[in-house]
């Protein structure tokens, strides 16, 4: 399936980037990227940034950046006059019209803009609510995920609320040290702490609930970090197995997004039987959290231990050229811009069969 032919008028693809969440700079970078790959004789692109305060604006004018050296490092300028969002991303003269979300984290991420689109009677790239808003809170998606029967680590949830004096030392008691601390509903590494005494856990805990209400707690593995890429709505493709070995002492968001020390080995080396599982786990955690489109699916994997463990899904994963997504589907034979095509595609056809189950007869 492909988005429009030749003879079609462009698919109107209107890319939001930006947002109101501690990823804001994130999605700027994301954004040239993806702008920079786009075919714009199949395309006509209008980029919409979203300020910190939430405010909307046409960042039009910014296009004439991305071929910029600096474009590539400080991202995509949110810019512009202001517009209304749902005006923003409607159709005009029946022109198919697709939003890609780059938008990382709460506010973008987790449902509430899908939510708008979904109003808004739009196509949109990547999950829907439900599926954005459970694997944006890492807490519920264990939740999810331990029901569907799916390995993972043990870990605490709490509340900040909930966080005394005591909390630390419960906490050792439970998962031992040293644990990592993270915010439920933040991604690209943001907030996270590894803590390795209890001095060090009360001070995690405090910058977690600096970002989010609820705390996700989790033991430490013992594993290699290997990540595949999914791809579908209802026929799921998992690209080939990666590793992370990171530079720093955990995958941290300068290894992510500003040094890239970290090595990625792509493919991972696996035997046959534990990539055949790990595909099956992904498409399985991508099936019980409700994902469409896309995600990133991220495991740990103790080789002489308990195998395989999810750490999680990301529904809106980075499209930086160091960043695992796209890479892991170009050494599986989908180049960027062609994986930007199928995720359009993919879009449009969700679309079209959410659209056939909305009956309003009685």
């Amino acid at each position: 399936m492909t988005p429009s032919s030749p003879t079609d008028p462009p698919v109107r693809l209107v890319v939001l980037f930006g947002g109101q969440s501690a990823e804001h700079d994130v999605s700027r970078v994301t954004a040239v990227h993806v702008l920079r790959a786009v075919d714009r004789s199949r395309y006509d692109v209008v980029p919409i940034g979203i300020t910190r305060d939430g405010r909307w604006l046409d960042a039009g004018a910014a296009l004439a950046a991305l071929d910029e050296p600096a474009a590539l490092t400080t991202g995509l300028d949110v810019a512009g006059a202001a517009v209304d969002p749902v005006p923003a991303v409607a159709s005009a003269s029946g022109q198919q019209v697709v939003v890609f979300p780059l938008l990382h984290g709460p506010f973008g991420e987790d449902g509430t803009v899908q939510g708008m689109l979904e109003l808004a009677g739009v196509p949109y790239v990547g999950a829907g609510v439900l599926g954005s808003a459970l694997a944006m809170d890492k807490a519920k998606a264990k939740e999810v995920i331990e029901h569907a029967g799916i390995p993972q680590c043990r870990w605490l949830t709490l509340r900040d609320t909930d966080v005394d004096d005591t909390t630390p030392a419960a906490i050792e008691d439970a998962l031992g040290l040293p644990v990592f601390v993270k915010p439920a509903n933040l991604g690209s590494s943001v907030g996270v702490s590894k803590a390795h005494d209890l001095e060090e856990l009360r001070d995690a805990l405090a910058l977690a609930a600096g970002y989010d209400e609820w705390i996700v707690v989790e033991e430490h593995v013992e594993g290699r970090e290997i990540e595949v890429a999914v791809l579908g709505n209802t026929e799921l493709r998992v690209s080939v197995p990666g590793e992370i070995r990171p530079g720093a002492e955990f995958y941290d968001y300068a290894d992510k997004y500003l040094d890239g020390a970290a090595e990625l080995v792509i493919p991972a080396e696996l035997p046959d039987d534990v990539a055949a599982e790990l595909a099956d786990l992904a498409r399985r955690s991508f099936a019980a959290l409700r994902a469409e489109g896309m995600a990133r699916v991220d495991f740990f994997y103790e080789e002489d231990g308990r195998g395989l463990l999810l750490n999680e899904i990301n529904t809106i994963p980075g499209f930086t050229p160091i960043s695992m997504y796209p890479k892991l589907w170009e050494a599986s034979g989908l180049p960027y811009a062609q994986l930007i095509d199928e995720l359009v595609a993919l879009a449009i056809e969700r679309h079209a069969r959410r659209t056939a189950h909305r009956r309003t007869d009685h």
